[in-house]
């Protein structure tokens, strides 16, 4: 599968994401055959809960209206609570679905929306 997707951030704990906002939008390419985030419990218990209340759920797969949607024309790959990144608890390691490093000057010049989440950027800084 290779196609572009919406994503939100949803929280701003990781140093990673220090060049954005809750709420910011991106634009970026996805490219795998398998894979999804799955995980026991639901948005306020279990695992999952934990995950929310802990800020730690930092990306989500977003429809045109912002909104996490688990379709799948949205949600490609139909990870639990449309989850594309995921922090550790301290923030310093970012696991995510969407390629960021897929980007650059005149690449997607007819797909709208921002690409650069800066991430390489801010992580570079903090880890200085």
């Amino acid at each position: 599968m290779s196609c572009m997707v919406r994503t939100r951030v949803a929280s701003v704990k990781s140093p990673w994401l220090s060049g954005c906002r809750v709420g910011d939008v991106f634009t970026l390419p996805v490219s795998h055959g398998e894979g999804r985030f799955v995980c026991e419990g639901t948005k306020e218990s279990g695992l999952l809960g934990r995950l929310v209340k802990n800020g730690q759920i930092a990306t989500q797969y977003v429809d045109f209206e912002g909104k996490a949607a688990m379709d799948i024309r949205y949600n490609p790959n139909h990870s639990v609570l449309a989850v594309e990144g995921l922090t550790s608890p301290d923030g310093r390691i970012f696991g995510k679905m969407g390629h960021s490093e897929r980007i650059g000057e005149n690449v997607y010049k007819n797909i709208p929306g921002k690409k650069d989440q800066k991430i390489f950027e801010s992580g570079v800084a903090y880890f200085k």
